[in-house]
């Protein structure tokens, strides 16, 4: 049976840790469909022959705990976890916009201007139509796929967004037209008690 932790049980890097570590990283390694001939051999025979013995793997001889070490990143064990999600409620108000956008660019810790253009679009979106003064939630978030989802909930869920038609001289009527030109996909949810706007967008910038 292998284990994706090091026996405690036993000296480290005994034939035992080794052979061990070996079908560790051969399950880990066949889950991404690769089969390395290297790992078919005869362990402790093999690391036999180095000093100390069995204190090498048959993986450009490396040792257990950097066998582990790799079997543990091939299964995704090492990645960071995401930070948690930007949840703020807010009146939407003109002059909120600039301290939200600091705060999403805080919060991703990076420069993000397409998140900030979809997030002040999409508040913009409910002052214009949806009333000045409505209150509003507003969630930031990095999904599994790399990307960053933003959304924005307000209480009018017959409000639904409609991109419209805008003359070269127009001053407003662009927000759908830049949600479509930045992001990967935008669409509406409603809800029993009001609506989601939502977008996605690539991670990095």
């Amino acid at each position: 049976m292998s284990s994706s932790n090091p026996p405690t049980s036993r000296p480290a890097n005994s034939a035992f840790d080794t052979t061990l570590c070996v079908e560790d990283l051969r399950d880990a390694l066949s889950a991404h469909g690769i089969t390395l001939p290297s790992l078919r051999v005869d362990l402790p025979s093999f690391a036999g022959r180095y000093q100390p013995p069995a204190g090498l793997v048959a993986l450009g001889n490396c040792n257990t705990a950097t066998a582990y070490q790799l079997a543990r990143a091939l299964r995704g064990e090492n990645r960071t976890p995401s930070p948690p999600p930007l949840d703020v409620e807010l009146v939407a108000v003109p002059k909120a916009l600039q301290g939200l956008r600091r705060t999403v660019r805080r919060h991703l810790g990076a420069p993000c201007a397409d998140v900030q253009l979809c997030v002040t679009e999409l508040v913009t979106n409910v002052i214009r139509h949806v009333g000045e003064g409505t209150t509003v939630r507003v969630r930031v978030a990095r999904t599994d796929g790399n990307r960053i989802r933003v959304e924005v909930t307000d209480p009018a869920k017959e409000a639904l967004p409609v991109s419209l038609p805008s003359a070269p001289d127009d001053e407003t009527g662009r927000g759908l037209a830049l949600l479509d030109a930045v992001a990967l996909c935008w669409s509406v949810e409603q809800g029993v008690e009001g609506k989601t706007v939502w977008c996605e967008l690539a991670g990095a910038e």
